[in-house]
């Protein structure tokens, strides 16, 4: 008998009992779907830390401002509050000392109200030169970007952000107009266009959201706000005084960023007391990106072969139940001369049936990963909103990306788990003694 027939005389004694063959395709298929599902969401966040990481330049440098333990930070005195993070002067040694630097973009940002008139939003109030845009890839939707007169003018002009500006001026054209931050008023100059939020990167990067900034020259930010900030910690106010939030370096050739990132800790151990500062280098994180992703993937895999072993499990124990239901089909067959290999063969077919159909049918439902998500995200942004509002931006903005090769894995291990789980009920059903089962009822 050749194997299609065998194959098509498998899938007609399935076809007796239905139901109980559904439920044992059910169990391939949720298998098989969930590799499919989870390697892609994997895929997807993946891809969202990797592209943040590429947008901030592979010759890229960033040196941050952290806030140290009390106890090591730069304490000038209760009287003065805590003192710490990146110096101007910090700044000016790196720019003058570091040769393989090609540009240095320094930044100060501090949570202010915004206000025009009755609208008012919590954003985040950059001080910055006129390089950070194009450092961050912000582009200028209407209006101008900060310029260098400005900088040099201490001009009081501020670009929004454009989810900023559409709450601040619903109606009117923010060109021209004033908004208040803090205690002073600044000439909206420019409107920002629209950026998508970046996730969060293990530890090394905070997720930011770029909808609610606001934009002024940092010269402008230093004599309007200044470098001290009053905060609220456990019911008593602490002064905090710090000059840069972050410096972004940039080199020529992607070969010199380690050693140029050596040379900016150093440098900075060298007139910090304390690490209040991290140095992140976006080359290291996209290798740990890659590898994080590696390892997340085989988790996956692990976890979604729990579901195809499962599902392995109910077709043996169904072929298990068919060797007993069709004992004198079998001893017919072997009075007739067919050997113990014909017979392994005949039920080794009927799983292979079985797990097969799972098989495509998860794949098919495997590529409908996408438009189920997309529809979820429409469902829950429509239907409740203020969930969907409070959830991080990295789940906003998640796109799963299906995997080429964890569908043909999980095609393949679904038809290779109905192959395993199949060999012990179809060598029992060999095994059988014919003259045994032409006396079974």
């Amino acid at each position: 008998m050749s194997l299609l027939q065998q194959l098509r005389l498998g899938f007609r004694s399935l076809m007796l009992h239905k139901l109980r063959s559904a439920l044992a395709v059910l169990g391939i298929l949720i298998g098989v779907t969930a590799v499919i599902w989870l390697v892609a969401m994997g895929e997807g966040v993946s891809y969202q830390a990797q592209q943040q990481i590429k947008d901030l330049g592979a010759t890229s440098i960033i040196i941050r401002s952290i806030k140290p333990s009390e106890e090591s930070s730069r304490d000038v005195g209760s009287r003065f509050g805590i003192s710490y993070g990146l110096l101007r002067d910090d700044y000016e040694r790196i720019v003058t000392n570091v040769p393989t630097i090609s540009r240095a973009v320094p930044m100060r940002e501090i949570s202010r109200e915004v206000r025009h008139r009755e609208y008012a939003i919590d954003g985040q109030a950059i001080g910055c030169t006129p390089d950070y845009f194009g450092m961050n890839r912000l582009t200028i939707a209407r209006g101008r970007a900060i310029s260098e007169v400005d900088m040099k003018g201490y001009a009081n002009v501020v670009v929004l952000a454009w989810e900023a500006a559409r709450k601040l001026f619903p109606i009117e054209d923010p060109l021209g107009r004033a908004v208040q931050i803090g205690t002073e008023f600044y000439v909206v100059v420019g409107i920002a266009a629209e950026r998508t939020a970046a996730a969060a990167i293990g530890g090394s990067l905070d997720a930011r959201q770029y909808d609610r900034d606001v934009y002024i020259p940092l010269s402008t930010f230093r004599a309007r706000i200044g470098d001290r900030v009053f905060t609220l910690r456990a019911g008593t106010t602490q002064l905090e005084t710090v000059e840069l939030t972050q410096i972004t370096a940039v080199v020529e050739d992607m070969k010199e960023v380690d050693a140029t990132a050596d040379i900016i800790r150093s440098l900075l151990q060298r007139y910090h007391k304390s690490v209040d500062y991290a140095v992140v280098v976006p080359k290291e994180l996209l290798e740990q990106a890659e590898t994080m992703r590696a390892m997340f993937n085989v988790l996956l895999l692990l976890i979604a072969g729990i579901s195809l072993l499962v599902g392995g499990i109910g077709i043996m124990n169904i072929m298990l139940a068919t060797v007993t239901e069709r004992t004198r089909e079998i001893g017919i067959r072997r009075a007739l001369g067919a050997t113990k290999g014909e017979i392994v063969r005949q039920f080794l077919c009927e799983t292979v049936v079985l797990a097969g159909t799972g098989g495509l049918l998860g794949v098919a439902f495997g590529f409908l990963c996408g438009p189920t998500v997309n529809g979820v995200r429409m469902a829950v942004g429509a239907f409740l909103p203020e969930v969907w509002s409070a959830l991080p931006p990295n789940i906003r903005n998640l796109e799963p990306r299906l995997a080429p090769w964890s569908i043909i894995a999980a095609f393949a291990i679904s038809v290779g788990v109905g192959i395993l789980f199949g060999i012990y009920p179809a060598r029992r059903a060999a095994s059988m003694d014919p003259i045994e089962a032409l006396r079974h009822e």
